[in-house]
């Protein structure tokens, strides 16, 4: 089961491509879609990483373990926006990834010691963060004038690196100690904490100024509500 939720978690970022490339969203749906993602992530990011983490360790090695791990995020986000550019859609592929990486670690470890509602919790909102975002890059590819064929192998490429730092997570840690997953899952938040404060929040308002709070909120609500399930 573990590995059906990791294979579901990389698929996503496929359909998410093919969505961009068949059936391009508007800016306004892209805007909303990106907020809801946004706010299912921050509650995902506190109450499945971060919270955990502070119980099995303290709030000051978890408190500098997120602090680093959006320090290494944001010097390497920056990097990528001085090569591609943080609009184009080689630069959100590379945002993608980068923000990926630590997502999909961090839910291998949720699936080592969580039960299944909180590796559904986390695990939805990756699916809802990778949708909009992949259909966002891989629209902004087509418009740049590339073969969409060329454009979904890409992101069918990214969405196997992705699956297989899960799988990083899931295996090779398997026998670490639970303060060594905390630290891990802390790193993890604070990369994704950062990815939302300058890659997802920005990107919603950006595109749907209007409604963006609301849906951010709203998918705060619905992160909430699917912890309550327990």
């Amino acid at each position: 089961m573990a590995y059906v939720v990791v294979a579901i978690v990389g698929i996503s970022l496929v359909v998410g491509a093919v969505w961009g490339v068949r059936f391009p969203p508007s800016d306004d749906v892209e805007g909303f879609v990106v907020a809801l993602a946004g706010g299912a992530l921050l509650v995902s990011a506190m109450s499945e990483l971060i919270e955990p983490a502070i119980d099995r360790a303290s709030i000051v090695p978890v408190g500098a373990a997120v602090l680093v791990g959006a320090a290494v995020f944001s010097g390497i986000d920056r990097l990528v926006d001085e090569r591609w550019g943080g609009d184009s859609g080689g630069g959100l592929l590379a945002a993608i990834t980068l923000d990926g990486i630590p997502e999909n670690l961090a839910l291998g470890v949720v699936l080592i010691s969580s039960g299944p509602l909180e590796v559904a919790a986390i695990a939805g909102s990756i699916i809802l963060s990778n949708l909009p975002e992949a259909a966002g890059g891989a629209k902004g590819m087509t418009g740049s004038g590339r073969d969409s064929r060329a454009i979904l192998g890409l992101w069918t490429v990214t969405a196997i690196v992705l699956s297989a730092s899960a799988v990083v997570g899931k295996v090779a840690l398997a026998s670490a100690s639970e303060v060594t997953l905390s630290l891990i899952q802390s790193f993890a938040a604070g990369a994704v904490i950062a990815s939302l404060a300058t890659e997802v929040f920005p990107k919603a308002f950006h595109e749907d100024r209007q409604v963006a709070g609301l849906a951010a909120a709203a998918g705060t609500v619905l992160a909430l509500a699917l912890g309550q399930l327990g």
